[in-house]
């Protein structure tokens, strides 16, 4: 048997016996308590970066450039009548897009076991990666807001749903998550001058001694890239079931046909939900677990940094998944106009 068939099942296997607090005694078939014996423990990183971040990368690179390429292209030349929302999806797709080409050269190194030499190159990478991270979720917000003003206002009378507007907060949006990421950029570069430009490491795997608390930016990154953008998300969720609700009493029937801006609402929390929430945990965790004031054993921090990079790709995911919700939350939403009489 080779060692690509079974350096995959040695890696869960090891993974899953440290998050049980166990090693696994029996077989089942030819998994058993050799199997993590044949990986020392620090090797797991290096083969997760083989193994699983270079396909993983590859895969989403494959779905994805294609989407957001043609979602860019849909709405340069077939869009007729640019609308607030318009300009939301479309910085969400050409910072997707930006982002999906810093994949390949992400494959090619993980899969040759290498590390980006070029210091320009890695924090350009590194910036890139974590902009499109915060940018996506941020825009995806201003569309869920966009939707429920829609609803409320069918004929366009609010401020916040002119093309004006969109153009001014996209900028403060796009403003906002470079403010956040700038300290990152700082850490990154002291973390290289101290490596000899040589090394570049994802963001938990910099240096503690800088001018900047590395574990207290995390959390604060997590706070306001992260959770205040879900909540809204979350919020305008609720308030659109809300008018829903009113317009579904009004009209003593139910009315499925305006209930799409909810679903699809509801949807993209669900994504950022799932996708976003294992990575920032874990990359708190493993930021906090190298702290010495935890006094973790080296294997023990290890198997974190595994759980930490099996993470990575699953919030990247939202790049690939994104083109989707461009159709479903584009400006062809059904409007309520029962809303209108209502003066809701």
């Amino acid at each position: 048997m080779s060692e690509d068939i079974v350096v995959w099942p040695a890696l869960l296997w090891c993974i899953f016996a440290f998050l049980g607090k166990y090693t696994p005694s029996y077989d089942i078939g030819y998994l058993s308590v050799e199997m993590c014996d044949m990986l020392n423990c620090t090797e797991l990183v290096g083969m997760l970066g083989r193994y699983y971040l270079s396909p993983a990368y590859g895969i989403e690179f494959g779905i994805g450039f294609l989407g957001n390429l043609l979602a860019i292209l849909g709405y340069i030349f077939c869009l007729p009548e640019w609308q607030s929302c318009n300009i939301y999806l479309f910085n969400m797709a050409v910072s997707n897009l930006i982002f999906q080409c810093t994949l390949p050269q992400l494959s090619y190194l993980y899969a040759n076991n290498q590390s980006e030499t070029r210091p320009y190159a890695c924090v350009i990478n590194r910036y890139v990666l974590h902009v499109n991270l915060y940018s996506s979720i941020l825009f995806m917000a201003w569309v869920s807001m966009d939707r429920f003003l829609l609803i409320k206002y069918p004929s366009r009378n609010h401020y916040l749903l002119r093309v004006r507007t969109a153009l001014i907060v996209t900028g403060l949006s796009w403003l906002v998550v470079n403010v956040e990421i700038a300290p990152m950029i700082v850490l990154m570069i002291q973390d290289l001058q101290s490596e000899n430009w040589t090394r570049c490491k994802d963001f938990a795997s910099l240096q503690l001694e800088g001018d900047i608390n590395l574990l207290g930016y995390s959390l604060g990154l997590t706070l306001t890239g992260y959770i205040l953008p879900l909540a809204a998300l979350c919020g305008f969720s609720h308030k659109i079931a809300h008018l829903l609700h009113i317009q579904e009493k009004a009209l003593q029937r139910r009315t499925t046909s305006y209930k799409r801006p909810l679903r699809v609402v509801a949807s993209t929390t669900a994504m950022f939900l799932i996708l976003y929430t294992p990575y920032h945990v874990l990359r708190n965790i493993r930021i906090a677990s190298r702290q010495c004031w935890t006094g973790l054993e080296l294997c023990t921090k290890t198997y974190i940094e595994s759980l930490y990079i099996l993470t990575r790709p699953l919030a990247f995911l939202h790049s690939a998944i994104n083109p989707v919700f461009y159709f479903f939350m584009g400006e062809r939403v059904q409007r309520a106009p029962i809303l209108v009489s209502l003066h809701i």
